[in-house]
């Protein structure tokens, strides 16, 4: 739900003047970005908002009764919900946009990074976390470490993987293409909630534009209660430490990084303290004060920023 705030944000961000070459983002982000790849308006994106039913993002399993369902899908397959109706929205609005698989985010530069290999010649990264082999994902790039063609894997299929949360949705499982092993994706935020750094060139040349953060999770340990609330799950001591573990992970593998003073220059954060992140009743002036929230931010860092003197402190 804090992920409202990026949409308030972006369109900031566009009326301002900004184009979005290539996006990257995790959960909340991997949904806004791959939107964004896909070339939506700003007001495009406000109708899309509009369109999506929160209510019905925590979608349970058989038999769809409270607290039961929740528990039998945590002990059958992972996740308290099934996470089909935030995956199908996301599928459904990218179609509309002309975007089906990665191979329809291919991206052409003369000028882009020498070192850039072809299979992240891409508008869209999403993160996701490999927990079979426990490592992190970066969907289209690494789709060759399972064995996949990127050019024909579903955009809502990476992006439904970015944002399984883990005990909230199920986790999403794959195949690798080459020895058919089940592979099993969670959450990108488990390992890089927050991959800013991802499009810095590394051949030495200067950027030719800044890449900008949007960041909208609280630091710990504001941000630790605010993950679970919405989770049907025992008060039991080892539960609640697995959530707080969790949240580390989500919220605290970043926070170091981002104490970085480059890095927090190029940072708009969004206060989205309004809402929990499966807060998904919250009310419709919840989520205006939030859209709100995201505009303000971005005019704030506009008023402030300075491109020039960036690069001259910051780029080396």
């Amino acid at each position: 739900m804090k992920g409202i705030g990026l949409g308030g944000a972006i369109g900031a961000l566009m009326r301002a003047g900004y184009r979005f070459e290539r996006v990257a983002g995790t959960s909340a982000g991997a949904i806004a970005g791959a939107l964004v790849a896909a070339g939506i308006s700003d007001p495009g994106l406000a109708d899309a908002m509009a369109r999506l039913r929160y209510e019905r993002v925590p979608d349970r399993g058989l038999p769809k009764i409270p607290v039961l369902s929740e528990g039998i899908s945590l002990l059958h397959s992972g996740g308290a919900y099934e996470g089909d109706y935030i995956h199908g929205f996301v599928r459904d609005e990218l179609a509309a946009l002309g975007v089906r698989t990665f191979g329809d985010l291919r991206r052409s530069d003369p000028g882009a990074d020498a070192n850039l290999p072809p299979e992240r010649s891409y508008k869209l990264v999403v993160m996701a976390t490999d927990v079979t082999h426990g490592r992190l994902l970066r969907l289209p790039w690494d789709y060759a470490a399972l064995g996949l063609d990127p050019d024909e894997q579903l955009v809502a299929d990476a992006v439904r993987a970015s944002i399984s949360i883990p005990l909230y949705f199920d986790p999403v499982v794959v195949r690798d293409g080459v020895t058919g092993e089940p592979v099993t994706l969670v959450d990108g935020g488990v390992l890089s909630n927050y991959p800013i750094e991802i499009f810095d060139r590394t051949d030495l040349r200067p950027p030719r534009w800044p890449t900008l953060g949007v960041k909208i999770v609280p630091e710990l340990p504001a941000g630790d209660p605010e993950l679970f609330p919405g989770i049907a799950l025992p008060a039991l001591a080892p539960v609640r430490l697995l959530e707080r573990v969790v949240a580390t992970a989500i919220v605290g593998n970043d926070q170091t990084y981002l104490e970085r003073p480059c890095v927090r220059r190029r940072t708009i954060a969004v206060d989205t303290s309004g809402v929990g992140i499966v807060e998904f009743d919250a009310s419709a002036q919840q989520r205006a004060a939030l859209i709100a929230n995201g505009g303000a931010a971005v005019e704030a860092f506009v008023a402030t920023w300075d491109w020039d003197a960036f690069r001259r402190e910051c780029v080396t």
